[in-house]
């Protein structure tokens, strides 16, 4: 027991010690505390002595140069008033001949102070005191005068995480420990943070503590995906920085409800962009086209389609609309704009048509799927110009074509990827593989690009919606739709939003896409 007792002897002697220190200690910190902040309260006065002297001397200046133009004015005001008084007198009481006799006189006298120039402005522009650094701003400038430091144990601090979404603030707490693990104060440029996203892009921090070693670190993502948090105190790395923060996709405009009314929907799938910039979106479930206007969503217009499952729109060069069906009755039909039937395609080599896309010139893309799927590139007309992909994809569902590069993107559902062809009908790559990870697949659905080549793929399985560079390489994750089912996509006509069916959430999303 003695080497035991010895040790807390010394532990008690040392506690002792420490608290012998604590009030100096206290003191000489008061001391620094107070003369640092005199010195700064001392420059602040000094500061404002030197605007309130220019104040003054501005003031002086300016009233010296008033008083002169005013002197001046007054002047002329005066030989003027004179003139006018002797004309006036001598019109009203000089005789006839005391008037001619000055007349000359007075004319040359009266037309010198008329032809006269004279500036009657008074040329001064009211001063005022001016904020260079806005007192909010000065006052989070003043939070990092100075702190308190204690001694930090970094691998002992913790960050808490609360839920990130696109657009909105969110903030992650960091709790500073001391070697015992109890929270502490630390200076306020001790804790540093840095989030980047998923294109390496800096997202704007702020660090506020708001009690005893608790922080807040607050951000605003501007897109959805996967962000990193890195969180240093006293340039270490807290433990799990950097940190990954998943931030979901906040629709910018949710359209429809569950419903056979006009403006609910019922199973959405394929969606188009139409001739006027609307959004086209066609319904398994009410066998219908949509017609929504793209700023506030507003139902615009509808009409009824043939077939047992309508499945996808597109719009051709003269605003038609082309609607495909699979199942009984199959085909691909246009429309006019008033929904009445146009044309109906139906050749020999078509089975059953999915994912739709009409090029500028009228030829049309379809995916179909017979014994083995393939996709179909047609004439205006309807006459098939050749089978593209035929044993090389397993269960093809949307398309889209890239007109600008000659090559179409085709998402195969049970492969759980996109394969790009040129026209020509060779296969140019294929990505992605089966995963909830960034850059895979769960049963992808819609596919479009934008002006620069990017891919938008959506997926059925989560919803998610997924930006690839031209050549597949992931970039970003846009959000995750309502009831976690995507079906077609589409770009607005100006770039700026991403048209999603939500399948299961039986709506449409817009997620800002620039």
């Amino acid at each position: 027991m003695e080497p035991r007792l010895k040790k807390i002897r010394a532990s008690v002697k040392e506690v002792d010690e420490k608290m012998l220190k604590l009030m100096p200690t206290k003191e000489a910190a008061t001391e620094q505390t107070k003369a640092y902040f005199r010195q700064h309260a001392d420059l602040l006065q000094k500061r404002e002595r030197e605007i309130l002297s220019q104040i003054d001397e501005q003031c002086r200046i300016d009233g010296k140069a008033l008083q002169t133009k005013k002197e001046a004015i007054e002047f002329e005001m005066a030989g003027l008033t004179s003139a006018q008084t002797f004309c006036q007198q001598a019109v009203e009481h000089g005789s006839d001949v005391h008037i001619l006799e000055v007349e000359n006189q007075v004319q040359t006298r009266v037309e010198t102070l008329l032809a006269k120039q004279l500036d009657l402005e008074s040329d001064w522009s009211e001063f005022q005191f001016v904020e260079n650094t806005a007192v909010t701003d000065f006052e989070k400038e003043v939070q990092d005068l100075g702190g308190v430091k204690t001694k930090i144990d970094v691998s002992k601090c913790k960050l808490a995480q609360n839920p990130a979404v696109e657009g909105v603030e969110s903030v992650a707490k960091l709790t500073t420990m001391n070697p015992e693990g109890r929270p502490c104060v630390t200076n306020s440029k001790a804790v540093t943070a840095n989030m980047k996203d998923q294109s390496g892009t800096d997202v704007p921090t702020q660090i506020q503590m708001k009690s005893r070693g608790e922080w807040e670190i607050s951000y605003v993502p501007k897109f959805a995906g996967d962000h990193r948090l890195e969180v240093k105190v006293n340039s270490q790395q807290v433990p799990g920085s950097p940190f990954a923060v998943e931030v979901k996709g906040k629709p910018a405009l949710t359209i429809g409800r569950k419903g056979r009314g006009l403006g609910e929907l019922d199973k959405p799938l394929g969606v188009a962009v139409d001739k006027d910039g609307n959004i086209a979106v066609v319904e398994q479930g009410n066998k219908r086209v949509q017609i929504f206007d793209v700023v506030t969503g507003q139902y615009l217009t509808s009409f009824l389609v043939e077939g047992e499952n309508p499945f996808d729109v597109d719009v051709d060069s003269n605003g038609r609309f082309l609607v495909t069906s699979w199942g009984a009755n199959f085909g691909i039909r246009r429309y006019n704009k008033e929904g009445k039937v146009l044309n109906t395609f139906k050749p020999y080599c078509l089975v059953n048509p999915c994912g739709l896309t009409v090029l500028k010139d009228g030829r049309m893309v379809v995916v179909h799927r017979p014994h083995q799927p393939s996709c179909l590139l047609l004439q205006p007309d309807g006459s098939l110009i050749r089978e593209i992909g035929k044993g090389q994809l397993q269960q093809p569902v949307f398309v889209s074509v890239d007109e600008s590069r000659d090559v179409m993107f085709v998402t195969d559902y049970s492969a759980h990827k996109v394969f790009a062809f040129d026209l020509d009908g060779n296969p140019k790559f294929n990505f992605g593989k089966e995963g909830q990870s960034d850059g895979e697949f769960k049963k992808p659905l819609g596919v479009a690009f934008d002006a620069t080549g990017n891919i938008i793929v959506v997926n059925e399985g989560d919803g998610r919606v997924q930006v690839f560079g031209p050549d597949g390489t992931f970039i970003r994750k846009l959000g995750t739709v309502q009831g976690g089912s995507a079906g077609g996509v589409a770009l607005t006509s100006d770039g700026k939003f991403v048209v999603v069916a939500c399948c299961k959430g039986h709506c449409i999303e817009l997620y800002r896409y620039m």
